[in-house]
């Protein structure tokens, strides 16, 4: 899967910026292999039995899954620093699908070396537990959402979550996600979402600003 590729950084460069953010997670990347995906490239199939951490050094990764239909669903996206793979490392099954979003270096990790780890860096248990557990509550808001809202009510709360308050009271996307990604977060079709986002904006709501997105203020509670 993996697929030599140009960076403009090495590893060592990669791995000494983790080590600027956070030091425990960059000493674990450091026992790992550190190795290069394309774009598109799927490095974890629902599923399957797996027993590695990928550790995102430059990048983005998309965890998500897929029903029989072909409809998916993300579960989350994950940039520099942050790892995924942690749920199979109990000896089960993988729990979602991984893929890059982009061109991405991982250090990737099996559980012998992170147990190896774990033995010299106690604490780093307490991170790794901590992690999941953020998650594990992600997981429940996320279900949440989608028993208790409707799907204009998820989309308010997926573009305000992104958002970042700007002075003149707007709500600012820096890089908006396409209708399809949206569709994915949302678990509803792609033209249902274009089609709440298209009343959106005609009702000035929110207006496309090159690769971003603004939101006027706060969303209306209902549509």
């Amino acid at each position: 899967m993996a697929s030599p590729s140009a960076f403009p950084d090495g590893a060592d460069e990669l791995l000494a910026r983790l080590a600027a953010v956070s030091p425990s997670v960059a000493a674990l990347a450091a026992r790992g292999e550190v190795r290069r995906y394309r774009k598109g490239m799927l490095l974890i199939q629902e599923g399957d039995q797996g027993d590695t951490l990928y550790i995102v050094l430059q990048g983005r990764l998309r965890a998500f899954a897929q029903g029989d239909n072909g409809r998916e669903i993300t579960y989350g996206s994950y940039g520099d620093g942050e790892f995924i793979g942690e749920m199979s490392l109990d000896g089960g099954p993988r729990s979602a699908s991984v893929e890059t979003l982009e061109a991405t270096v991982c250090a990737v990790v099996t559980r012998a070396t992170l147990e190896r780890h774990v033995a010299d860096e106690p604490t780093f248990a307490f991170e790794l537990l901590s992690k999941v557990i953020r998650r594990a509550r992600a997981a429940t808001v996320s279900a949440k959402q989608l028993a208790l809202n409707d799907v204009y009510g998820r989309l308010k709360l997926l573009l305000e979550g992104s958002a970042v308050p700007q002075p003149d009271g707007s709500l600012w996307i820096a890089e908006r996600l396409t209708h399809q990604q949206m569709a994915h977060y949302l678990g509803c079709s792609r033209e249902m979402v274009s089609r709440l986002m298209k009343d959106l904006q005609d009702g000035g709501h929110v207006s496309v600003e090159g690769k971003g997105l603004r939101l006027k203020s706060r969303l209306p509670m209902r549509w």
